[in-house]
């Protein structure tokens, strides 16, 4: 991709982010806890896809901190300056599957097993993540 189309597919991929912090923002008020962590996770894993877009990567998978370490092999320098967050990033990916499905957790469902303090612990992980990565795409 050109370095233009990699700018426009990076802008959506953090714009798309950035709604779903806003849902999470929505779903912690409604009272729905699971439901704001899963979607944190979603803005966090979309904003480091989005940071390896503007980079000329063709992200794959579902970790953000996955995401953040394979920065190393395209651009050092965007990877130390994210490397702080990689254990954020590994707390948001735990969100992942056991936020949507009742046999991720023992004998829970995900509505029984996440709390108020973790949606906003997840809310405040993806904001930082969201907020670094318009920060790189500012940059680049």
């Amino acid at each position: 991709m050109s370095a233009e189309k990699n700018r426009v597919e990076a802008s959506r991929w953090l714009a798309t982010g950035n709604e779903d912090l806003a849902t999470a923002k929505v779903l912690l008020q409604a009272g729905r806890y699971a439901h704001a962590c899963f979607h944190s996770q979603q803005a966090g894993e979309k904003a480091m896809k989005a940071v390896c877009y503007m980079l000329g990567g063709d992200p794959w998978g579902h970790s953000a901190s996955r995401l953040i370490t394979q920065l190393k092999a395209i651009d050092s320098s965007t990877f130390n300056a994210l490397h702080d967050q990689v254990e954020d990033a590994a707390r948001l990916d735990r969100y992942y599957v056991p936020t949507r499905y009742p046999n991720g957790l023992p004998d829970l469902t995900p509505d029984q097993a996440f709390f108020a303090e973790d949606a906003v612990g997840a809310i405040r992980m993806a904001e930082t993540l969201l907020e670094r990565a318009g920060q790189i795409l500012g940059n680049k």
